[in-house]
């Protein structure tokens, strides 16, 4: 299986890196086309001879083209590329905002699978969301999924429009445990703890957390309760989330992101 990479920012990158480190496809199988030249450390091992800065058939020799450029880049790179595609590529787009219909209209080609990846593949432990057209057969979504889930885990999901939800909850997500996470390291060192040392609390009892979670069968609220004694500090804390109504409040930040979502979709669509 024969790989080519359009775009080598960050999310070109990881998958480059995570699929040569899995073992999952050779670097002499892994093609690029990036607009300027790529430095050798970031290479990852993929030859010289497989890094292009211009179209050039031999990238189209692939299987699987994976299009991780800006959304904004993606009408002037389909006049480039288009001329070299076949009806048997498969397409994998990281592109935030082109819908499936879009990007087959304006490549000419059919197999097309949308993902929504989230900042942790850069350490394999991602979060992606992918959907497919209907043209894509079930060995090609298995074979789109392992590579996919080489940066971490993954969902396939029928409906594309649930990719704006899968956006807003987990493509924003990490921004809103850092949030959460920077406000609890504020308290600390509001209350006496050096940054080092607040930074350091915080973080363990978000790992740990997440752990003792993936490791059972409890649900989030069980576990509150096994944390909140009556009348304990824990209670007290919880009493103050639930006078601002913080659940609400989530609610309605992620709701502002899937709508956000939707809207820039929509610009994109039209400027496609």
């Amino acid at each position: 299986m024969k790989i080519t990479i359009i775009g080598y920012g960050n999310m070109g990158q990881t998958y480059a890196n995570s699929f040569i480190s899995s073992g999952f496809v050779s670097n002499a199988d892994i093609y690029v086309l990036n607009r300027s030249e790529i430095e050798k450390k970031k290479a990852f091992g993929i030859k010289k001879e497989n890094l292009f800065t211009r179209a050039s058939p031999i990238l189209f020799e692939a299987d699987i083209l994976i299009i991780a450029v800006k959304p904004q880049d993606f009408k002037s790179l389909s006049s480039e590329i288009k001329s070299f595609l076949k009806p048997d590529h498969i397409v994998l787009s990281v592109m935030a905002g082109i819908t499936i219909q879009t990007m087959q209209e304006t490549l000419g080609i059919n197999k097309i699978v949308r993902s929504m990846p989230n900042i942790p593949t850069q350490i394999g432990e991602g979060m992606t969301v992918f959907c497919a057209s209907q043209t894509v057969d079930r060995k090609e979504l298995f074979i789109i999924q392992n590579l996919i889930n080489t940066t971490g885990k993954s969902i396939y999901i029928e409906r594309e429009e649930m990719l704006n939800a899968a956006t807003a909850v987990s493509g924003s997500g990490p921004a809103y445990v850092f949030y959460f996470m920077q406000s609890m390291i504020d308290a600390a060192v509001s209350i006496g703890f050096t940054t080092s040392e607040a930074e350091f609390l915080v973080s363990q009892t978000f790992s740990g957390s997440v752990q003792l979670q993936n490791r059972s069968k409890l649900s989030n609220d069980e576990w509150i309760e096994k944390v909140a004694s009556k009348g304990g500090t824990t209670e007290a804390a919880l009493k103050i989330f639930s006078t601002f109504n913080l659940s609400k409040i989530t609610n309605d930040a992620i709701l502002a992101a899937n709508n956000r979502s939707e809207e820039l979709g929509k610009l994109f669509d039209k400027i496609n």
